[in-house]
């Protein structure tokens, strides 16, 4: 006896709810009016009006440039981390406080980096809001990599070290290509949640140097305008190719895992 229809009814409601003002945002990117409620026709001007803005192509610049510093200090940390936690270090307290940054909310973190930073006398810039990134992107780095680790053969690193290689070498030529799907993975989570972070970027960036999210709420406080709609579409698309293919290098290092 299958389920009673009804019951798909919520279901299909909470995606419709979720969804359905990211479609008409898309949507309304290719608008050729200037109204950001009233369609008037398909245009690419949006986009082309964007690319000319010298204001937002700063901030995307400035992105790509903390999103690719903090990815790659994240991904170092987090799989070195991971592989403490599991291999060397069995302890709950400190797989509490690894695991931490992931857990608080954005603004306690970003006011304790920003009270620290002032304690240390440290300036404020894009160095200080890759740091920042690299601090949260450890801890969701160390997650998916440890979670590679339990798939992962240790008797390969036992026969390793049984046949004379010492701990780098055993590291570099046996554990770490069996993490490299989970590490790319990572990496790639980093990297989708640095370009959209704003709440630790807004407390730790220089006023003079805002990352794209900033930008952006700096315009949508006056109106959300089709330039912003065009820009979300485009922030969306890079989101869910980059997450889809941290799911599709997740999915590689099961199968092979298994093989």
């Amino acid at each position: 006896m299958g389920r009673p229809r009804f019951l798909y009814v919520p279901f299909w409601l909470t995606y419709v709810f979720l969804y359905a003002p990211i479609l008409v945002l898309v949507v309304m990117s290719f608008n050729a009016g200037r109204s950001p409620y009233v369609y008037e026709g398909f245009s690419f001007k949006w986009y082309g009006v964007l690319a000319e803005d010298d204001k937002i192509m700063k901030g995307l610049v400035n992105t790509l440039i903390v999103a690719a510093g903090s990815t790659a200090l994240a991904t170092v940390l987090g799989t070195l981390l991971a592989v403490g936690l599991a291999r060397h270090t069995r302890s709950k307290l400190l797989d509490a406080l690894g695991l931490m940054p992931a857990i608080l909310p954005d603004l306690v973190l970003a006011i304790g980096l920003l009270v620290f930073y002032d304690l240390v006398k440290f300036s404020l810039g894009l160095h200080s809001v890759i740091l920042s990134h690299a601090l949260f992107g450890m801890a969701f780095v160390a997650a998916v990599v440890r979670t590679r680790l339990t798939h992962a053969d240790s008797s390969l690193e036992e026969a390793s070290r049984d046949l004379g290689a010492g701990p780098v070498t055993t590291f570099v030529r046996v554990t770490l290509p069996q993490l490299a799907p989970g590490i790319v993975a990572g990496a790639l989570l980093a990297f989708t949640l640095s370009i959209d972070e704003f709440v630790i970027a807004f407390f730790t960036a220089a006023p003079t140097e805002p990352t794209l999210p900033i930008v952006i709420y700096s315009m949508v406080r006056f109106g959300v305008t089709p330039e912003i709609n065009a820009l979300a579409s485009i922030l969306l698309l890079v989101s869910f190719t980059v997450v889809i293919a941290a799911q599709r290098m997740t999915k590689i290092g099961e199968i092979r895992a298994q093989d």
